[in-house]
C-alpha cells in the first residue's frame, strides 16, 4: 500500500496510527462485538467513548470548567446561523471582522438573524492581511465579536487574540484548532468543523462559556439550541458517533506527540520550510503578509499560470495530491495540518525546486 502526501484543505489527512487503530477496531470495538458505527448513542459503550473524547479535548486545550463542550453537526457553515440564534440574546446585532471568504460567509448568514456591523475588513488588501486592532470600529451594544482565526482559502491567520472589551469573542477555529495552544478563557465561544485537525467530516466542536447558554431565539430548532444540547450531553439527537470516536483517537495521538505546545513547534517548523523557500524565489509568490501567514494553509502562485496544470500533474506523479488552490483565488495551496509529516513538506519543497529548475 502506498500512501500519498495529501495536502487537501479538508476533508484532510488523518494520522496514520489513528487510521490503523480504527481499522483494527472496525468490526469489534474492545470486545463489544460491534463496530462503533453500529452502537446506540445512548448505550454504555458509546457514552464511554464520548465521555473520554470530551475529557481528552478538555485536557489538551485546558478548557475551564465554566465552559461546555458540545458535539454537534453541520460544520462551521451551520454554526454561522446557530451562533447568532443562540448569542444575540436580546441584542440587535453583532460585530464581525472580515478577513476572507469564510468571514464573508459568516457575515452573510448572520444578517438573517440580526444587524451585522463589519467592524473591520481587509478586502482592500485582497484579504492578504488582518486589520490592525486599533482600526476596528466596534459597536458598544454588540452581542458578540466574531472572527475567523484562520482563513483556510486565503491563508491568513491571527497570531494574537484580540481584546474586544465586554462583548464575548467568538471564533471560527475550524482550520487552526489544536494546531497550537489557545487561551480558551479569552473567548466566549469557539467552534469548528472537525475535518481539518480533528477527524472526519460530520462532527462539529463547540466550546461555549456557560453564561452564554440560554435565551436562544424562539425560532431556533431544538437540536441547535445550545442549552438543549448541553442539558442532554450532546445526545438530544443522534450525534455523529463515528466522528466522535475518531476525534477521541486523534486526541490521544496528540497527547502522544507531546500535546499542543509540541504540535505548535512542529507546525512552525513545517511552515517555515515552505515559506522560507517561497521567500527566496521569484518563480513562485506567496501573497499573504508575513506577520499573519497561516501555519495550516499556505497559498502560493507560479509566476506563469500557464504552468499550473503541469505543476499539479508532476506533483501527483510524485505522490503529492490536492495542491490546487481554491477556485475563488486560483494558484496552489498546501494545507499542512497536524497530520502532515515534515517529510511531506520536504518532498513538496524539493519538487518545487526541481520544477523551477526545469521551467524557470
Amino acid at each position: 500500500m502506498t500512501r500519498v502526501y495529501n495536502f487537501s484543505a479538508g476533508p484532510a489527512a488523518l494520522p496514520e496510527p489513528v487510521l490503523r487503530q480504527a481499522a483494527e477496531e472496525m468490526l469489534d470495538w474492545h470486545g463489544s462485538g460491534m463496530s462503533v458505527m453500529e452502537m446506540s448513542h445512548r448505550g454504555k459503550e458509546f457514552i464511554a467513548i464520548a465521555d473520554e473524547a470530551q475529557a481528552l479535548l478538555r485536557e489538551l486545550m485546558a478548557i475551564p470548567a465554566s465552559y461546555k463542550v458540545l458535539f454537534m453537526q453541520g460544520g462551521a457553515i451551520a454554526e454561522n446561523a446557530i451562533v447568532p440564534m443562540n448569542l444575540l440574546r436580546g441584542h440587535a446585532g453583532a460585530d464581525y471582522v472580515d478577513t476572507g471568504e469564510w468571514s464573508k460567509k459568516s457575515i452573510k448568514e448572520a444578517k438573517k438573524y440580526g444587524k451585522v456591523n463589519v467592524a473591520a475588513s481587509s478586502a482592500d488588501s485582497g484579504y492578504t492581511t488582518i486589520p490592525p486592532r486599533d482600526t476596528w470600529k466596534l459597536d458598544p451594544d454588540a452581542a458578540y465579536v466574531h472572527i475567523c482565526s484562520n482563513e483556510t482559502i486565503g491563508g491568513v491567520e491571527y497570531h494574537w487574540t484580540p481584546e474586544v472589551g465586554p462583548a464575548p469573542l467568538v471564533a471560527d477555529m475550524s482550520s487552526s484548532i489544536l494546531s497550537r495552544p489557545v487561551d480558551v478563557s479569552k473567548y466566549g465561544l469557539i467552534y469548528g468543523g472537525a475535518q481539518k485537525n480533528i477527524g472526519p467530516a460530520g462532527l462539529t466542536i463547540v466550546i461555549v462559556r456557560e453564561d452564554l447558554i440560554g435565551q436562544a431565539l424562539p425560532a431556533t430548532p431544538s437540536a441547535f439550541d445550545y442549552k438543549t444540547v448541553a442539558d442532554n450531553d450532546s445526545m438530544y439527537n443522534t450525534p455523529p458517533t463515528y466522528g466522535i470516536y475518531i476525534a477521541g483517537l486523534v486526541f490521544k495521538w496528540l497527547q502522544a506527540q507531546g500535546g499542543l505546545a509540541a504540535m505548535e513547534t512542529k507546525n512552525r517548523a513545517k511552515a517555515a520550510l515552505l515559506y522560507d523557500y517561497l521567500d527566496t524565489t521569484g518563480f513562485y509568490s506567496a501573497p499573504v503578509a508575513k506577520d499573519c501567514r497561516s501555519l495550516m494553509n499556505v497559498p502560493f502562485k507560479l509566476k506563469d499560470e500557464a504552468l499550473d496544470s503541469a505543476f499539479l500533474k508532476g506533483a501527483e506523479a510524485r505522490g503529492m495530491v490536492q495542491l490546487k488552490g481554491h477556485r475563488s483565488v486560483g494558484g496552489m495551496r498546501a494545507s499542512i495540518y497536524n497530520a502532515m509529516p515534515v517529510a511531506g513538506v520536504q518532498a513538496l519543497v524539493a519538487y518545487m525546486k526541481e520544477f523551477e529548475a526545469k521551467n524557470g
